[in-house]
């Protein structure tokens, strides 16, 4: 049994966290009833990631990757052989389509992927752009010289 979390006071005390709340609050709507195909999420380094899924007897023209804004998603579909050229009789590898979607960060990009083995690679890099990124303010005192920009604003205020 699931229980739905309500985000509803965190709205009301938080500013700018509108997204990742609402992400977490389809986090808990979604159904994780399928868990083809197995995936890991690795953190290779600070700003680096890479995605793991095996797609046994996929073939590499039978994927799709696509990167929307900030959904990621992988489809794929097994193709099948022809029914009444072969007789199973043992039936244990998944042979069926899946669609696997995973939310991803701001500025994350994919930056390749990769089929060895069974074995789909997608690696991911997280690119800060330079205005979001920490700078240093300078502080200033009455005696510093003020730059012409900064003192025409000043004096037009």
């Amino acid at each position: 049994m699931r229980t739905a979390l309500d985000f509803t006071p965190l709205f009301r005390s938080t500013v700018g966290f509108d997204r990742m709340l609402g992400a977490l609050e389809a986090a808990t709507r979604a159904t994780g009833s399928d868990n083809w195909p197995p995936y890991d999420i690795v953190r290779t380094g600070q700003d680096e990631y890479r995605i793991d899924m095996a797609v046994a007897g996929v073939d590499q023209a039978d994927i799709t990757i696509t990167q929307e804004r900030n959904t990621l998603t992988v489809t794929g579909h097994r193709n099948e052989e022809p029914v009444g050229q072969v007789e199973y009789l043992h039936r244990g590898i998944a042979g069926r389509g899946f669609e696997r979607q995973f939310e991803l960060v701001d500025h994350v990009n994919v930056v390749n992927a990769s089929l060895v083995n069974g074995l789909l690679t997608i690696k991911l890099h997280r690119e800060l752009p330079e205005a979001m990124k920490p700078r240093r303010i300078e502080i200033r005192s009455k005696a510093d010289p003020v730059p012409a920009r900064i003192e025409a604003l000043e004096t037009a205020a």
